[in-house]
This record gives C-alpha cells, structure tokens and sequence, in this order.
C-alpha cells in the first residue's frame, strides 16, 4: 500500500469539519450561556475551591480551556478576580476539556447526520437568536461526530502503511516521541480535543497501541497552554502570570505521568476491563483520571504554585475590586431605610467606575502596545463584566424605587445614581468601539501615523483627567471640580478640532500610512470627544441637586414659567 491509495481529502476534510463542529458548539454553548457563566463566574469564584468548580463548568460549556483561561485574564486584568482564584479556575479546566473526549467517544454513528439536519434547519428557519444559537450547538455536536466518521475508514489505512508502521513502533517503544508529537500537533491547531479526537480513533483502528497513545494525550495537555503563553506576550503580569500557572500546573502533572507511565496504563486497563470499556472510550476515560488525579494532588498547593509563578514572572499585580453585587438583593431593597440600600448600590456603583477606568486604560495599551487576538478577548470580557453590573445595579436601584418608605431626598438619588450608572455603562461600549478601530488597523497590517499617535494619547491623557474630576464630583459634590471640568472639556473640544484639521491636512498631502487607519481617525476622535462627555455628564448628574438650576434645562425652563 502507498500513499496515493489513501483519500487525503477525506482525512483534511473530515478534520476540517470536526474542528468547525467544535466551533460551532462552543460558540452556540456560549451565545445561550454566556451571560449566566458570568453571573456565576462573579457570584462563586470568591475561594479557590469554588473557582475550581467554575473553571470545570465554564469549560464543559465552551469546550474550550483557552477559552476559559481568556477570560479569566481578562477578570484579573479588571481587577476582579486575584491569581489563587485564576488558578482554581485554570485547573477546572483542566478537567472540563476532558469532557470532550468522552463525547467524541459515543456510539451514535447512525443518528449522525439526522442531528447534523436538525441543526441545520433550526439555524435556517429559526426567528430569535437563541434559537440559532441552539441550532448552533445541535449542527455542531453532529459536525464533530460526522467529521470524525468521515476520517475513520481512511486513518485505519494509515497503519498499514510502512513508514507510519515504522513510527508507530518509535512511539510506542520511545513515549517521549509521542509526547512530542501530541504536543506539537496541540500546539499547531491550538485544540486538545482535536489531537485527542484524531489519536482516539487511530487508537480504534489500531494504528497506535495504548501505551504510545497515553504519551500523546498528555503532550496534548502542554499544546493546549501555547494560546496563553503567545496571547501573554507583550501583556499584562496578570496576564503572564495566569498563563504562566496554566503551563507550569500541566507540565509539572505530564511530567510525573510519564515517570508512571507503565504503573498508570496497567492501572487504567485494569479499570477498563472491569467497566468493559473497549475503544475510544479507554483513552477518553485514561484522559478524564489522569486530568482529575492531577488537579487533586496539586490543589492544596495551590497557593505555593502562585507564589512561585509570582517569582518567576516579577511585577506589580492588579488590586482585587471587591464588588458584592450579591447583597444587593431584594431583602435589602425592601428595607425600612431605603438610604443604606442607596448607599450599597452607591458603593458597588463606585467598584464599577473602577473597572470602567481600567477597561478604557486597556483600550490605551491595545492601542499603544503589541496586540493579540487574546488581548481583544480580554477587552470583549471586560465590557461584559460592565454590562453585567450595569443590569445588576440598575435592577437593584428600581426595586429599592418601589420602596414604600422612599423620601423625595432618596428618589432624586435613585434617580441620580441610575443616570450615572448608564453612562459608566455608556463609557464601556465606547472604550469597545475604539478596540475595535484599533484592531481594523491591526488587520490591515498598518499603523496610524506619529503624529496621529501623539494626538490621540493626547486626548486618553485628557480624559483621564475629566473621569477622576467626574468621579470626584459625585464623591463629593464639590462645584469648584466641577468648574474645573468643564474648562478640561473645552480643552479637550479644541484638541479635538485641531487633531481633526491637522489629519485632513496629513490627507491633503498623502502623508496618511495607512488608508484604514485615515479612514477611521475621525471616528477615534470623535469617540474619545463622547466620552469626555459622558464624563460631564456624571458630574451635572451628581451635581443636580446642589448647584444653580442652570445645570438642569428642563429645570429651569420649568421654574421660569
């Protein structure tokens, strides 16, 4: 036999299909999930333990351990989550990417194509997205399965081949090639559950023995740490330092596996045969133990790991922001003094213009710094976190307005308070918009001109100043931060016009670098302008009840008549 006797298409085409099926369901798995992962990612990730149930959780849900490590980057980048609770949730996932394996290992072969079609007509003819999203899911789980059959009969060729025959042999008589070999393939298609879907029905077929597939699914656990590691290049500590805990627990855990390698697949064949499992599902039930026993040895060290990854990877770690949104529950808003509802709500309202001031500070540094796609992630995760305590707040404050005990003082403070809070929310869907200027650029392989750079830090330095006066104000309701405000807006208007002028005068004499970056640089501008806005706005809100009724048109139109 030789290699022209095998269908090649069929073997890169069924792959191709498996890994958009694991794609679609983990995107389906999200758009219907999402936001209750977040809410439970913010209620029970407060101990590592619980953060550890999480991280399974999450993981089973988007089929994905990157995925799941990305956002937790980006909830300790926020300051919402410290490196103990990071490293709970990284070792969840390294069971849940487990999971995986055990679905690719069922026996539903013959209904295949049945859910492959009912996905499909779900997506075409659903009405609402959650819908299209669940078709999503259906067509995906059908995608892994069809993919996997399709490469089945043309895999199980392979093994008659000399050459593979001859590596075969290497493997099996030298685990360290096959450790090799799983941890390259991961790495190259940035996906344990392809290699592990591939060698599981090479396994099947018998073209690789069980001894030389073990090596491979534990080559596959450090494959799946590259994301994080190249996503961590160039970004943040706690971004270093939460791949940094990925890669260091997995390779430690592969390590001693394969110093026990002949003790755990004698151990594992022994449990086999007392389940009667046979097949695909031996090495899914070899990668599910071998992943469960490691997190629970190395979990009570958990805090040693931190340590070290903190000595290894130096540098100053994001404050954890304690917001307890739980306690804003129904039982405080019905209270018979409805003020220390408003001033919970107050306090969680000022947790979440931090992350509002970290987020457009992130949005700076994708902009300023070397990128990755991980690090837009990281900024879609952070503008989530936004929303989310929007909702949670606003929903609070309009039970408390059903209050009975409310005084007119308390409902100008609801009032007050939920138009601050629209406009945090407001600043974050900005801070997204400009990431997402910044990756046009970035996709264009171009880059904004120097002096372009400049003006646009210009007007970040510019707005850094207006937030902390804005926030000052609504802490202390002092008029004279006000006044000071308001000349930074002016300030901030004309830097805008002049920045504007000048980029029309680079385009006039073609000294613009990049025609995306020309194109969108007036929309950078103008973003930036917004928020400077938003940020007048928090302070004439803060201020309605304490200054001239001018800050309030409608106020006065009222009074005047």
């Amino acid at each position: 036999m030789g290699l022209s006797s095998i269908r090649w298409d069929i073997i890169v085409g069924g792959f191709g299909l498996f890994m958009i099926g694991i794609n679609f369901m983990g995107d389906g798995l999200k758009a219907v999930a999402g936001d209750k992962l977040r809410g439970y990612i913010d209620k029970y990730t407060t101990n590592p333990l619980s953060a550890l149930f999480i991280g399974i959780i999450i993981t089973i849900v988007m089929q994905s351990s990157s995925a799941s490590t990305a956002i937790t980057i980006g909830l300790v980048r926020a300051g919402l989550m410290n490196l103990e609770q990071a490293a709970g949730i990284v070792m969840g996932a390294n069971i849940g990417t487990t999971v995986t394996s055990l679905l690719i290992s069922l026996d539903i072969d013959q209904y295949v194509l049945y859910i492959v079609f009912v996905g499909a007509m779900i997506i075409s003819f659903g009405k609402k997205q959650k819908a299209k999203s669940t078709g999503y899911i259906i067509l995906g789980f059908g995608l892994i399965f069809y993919g996997l059959n399709s490469m089945g009969d043309e895999l199980s060729l392979i093994k008659d081949l000399p050459a593979f025959a001859s590596f075969a042999e290497s493997m099996a008589s030298n685990p360290f090639l096959s450790l090799l070999a799983g941890t390259f393939m991961t790495a190259a298609v940035q996906a344990s559950a392809a290699t592990i879907g591939v060698v599981q029905k090479m396994y099947e077929a018998g073209a690789l023995t069980f001894r030389a597939v073990l090596p491979f699914v534990f080559g596959a656990n450090i494959g799946t740490t590259i994301t994080g590691i190249l996503a961590s290049i160039g970004g943040s500590t706690a971004a270093k330092r939460t791949a940094g805990i990925h890669t260091l627990f997995n390779i430690i855990g592969t390590t001693l596996g394969m110093i026990f390698l002949t003790h755990y697949a004698n151990f594992i064949e022994w449990i086999c045969s007392i389940l009667h499992v046979s097949g695909m599902l031996q090495i899914a039930v070899a990668h599910i133990i071998f992943n469960t026993i490691a997190t629970i040895v190395f979990f009570p060290l958990l805090h040693q790991f931190c340590n070290l990854i903190r000595l290894i990877i130096r540098g100053e770690e994001p404050k954890k922001i304690e917001i307890n949104v739980d306690e804003l529950d129904e039982h405080m808003a019905n209270t018979e003094l409805p003020s220390v509802a408003i001033s919970a709500a107050r306090d969680a309202i000022f947790k979440m213009a931090d992350v509002v001031h970290e987020d457009v500070m992130d949005s700076r540094d994708f902009l300023n710094k070397p990128g990755t796609d991980e690090d837009f992630e990281n900024l879609k995760q952070s503008e989530a976190t936004i929303n989310s305590l929007d909702r949670k707040i606003t929903e609070f404050l309009v039970l408390v307005s059903a209050n009975v005990n409310l005084t007119p003082s308390d409902q100008s403070d609801i009032r007050r308070d939920l138009e601050i809070i629209k406009n945090l929310e407001r600043l974050g869907d900005l801070s997204m918009n400009l990431s997402e200027f910044y990756t046009l650029v970035r996709e264009d392989r171009s880059k904004f001109t120097a002096k372009a750079m400049e003006d646009i830090n210009a007007m970040y330095d510019y707005f850094k100043e207006m937030y902390a006066k804005a926030i000052a104000v609504y802490r202390t309701k002092d008029a004279i931060i006000y006044e000071e405000l308001m000349e930074l807006e002016e300030l901030m208007d004309k830097k805008e016009y002049v920045a504007r002028q000048a980029h029309f005068t680079r385009m006039s004499k073609n000294q613009c670098e990049s025609s995306v970056g020309a194109s969108i640089y007036c929309d950078v501008l103008g973003t930036l302008e917004r928020m400077g806005d938003h940020c007048c706005n928090i302070a004439k809100s803060a201020l309605l009840d304490y200054v001239d009724a001018s800050f309030n048109p409608t106020l006065s139109d009222t009074q005047s008549k």
